[in-house]
C-alpha cells in the first residue's frame, strides 16, 4: 500500500506542477487554451491567475518536500498536509468554479491521503 500511496502522491504532485505551469508561465498559450478564454479575457485574468499558479506551486512544493526530506515522519507529514490542502482547494474550485475541478484535484488527493493513511 505504501507504493500506492507514493505513486498516487507523486500523480498528485505532477498535476500541480502542471497546473501551476498553466497558470503562470504558460497561461498565455497553452493556459488559456486549456482554460478556455479568450485573449480578451485571458488579459483581464492573468494576474488573478499568476498569483493562483503561484498557490498551486506552494502546493507542489509541499509534497515535493514529503519526497525529499530524509525524516520519514517529516516527510509523512509534509505529505499528509499537501494532499489535504489539495483536496480543500480542489473542493472549493468545484464548489465556486467548475465541477472538474473535484475529479482533478480532489478525487486524487483523496486517494493518495486514504492510501497513505492505511499504509
Amino acid at each position: 500500500m505504501l507504493i500506492a500511496a507514493k505513486v498516487l502522491a507523486g500523480l498528485v504532485l505532477l498535476i500541480h506542477v502542471y497546473i501551476f505551469l498553466l497558470e503562470t508561465v504558460l497561461f498565455d498559450s497553452r493556459g488559456r487554451k486549456v482554460f478556455g478564454l479568450s485573449k480578451e479575457q485571458a488579459a483581464i485574468m492573468k494576474p488573478a491567475m499568476s498569483n493562483q499558479g503561484c498557490y498551486n506551486g506552494f502546493l507542489a512544493a509541499a509534497l515535493a518536500c514529503g519526497f525529499l526530506l530524509p525524516d520519514a515522519a517529516t516527510g509523512r507529514a509534509f505529505t499528509i498536509y499537501g494532499l489535504v490542502c489539495v483536496a480543500v482547494a480542489g473542493i472549493w474550485g468545484a464548489l465556486t468554479v467548475q465541477m472538474r475541478i473535484l475529479f482533478v484535484q480532489t478525487v486524487p488527493a483523496v486517494l493518495a491521503l486514504a492510501a497513505l493513511l492505511l499504509a
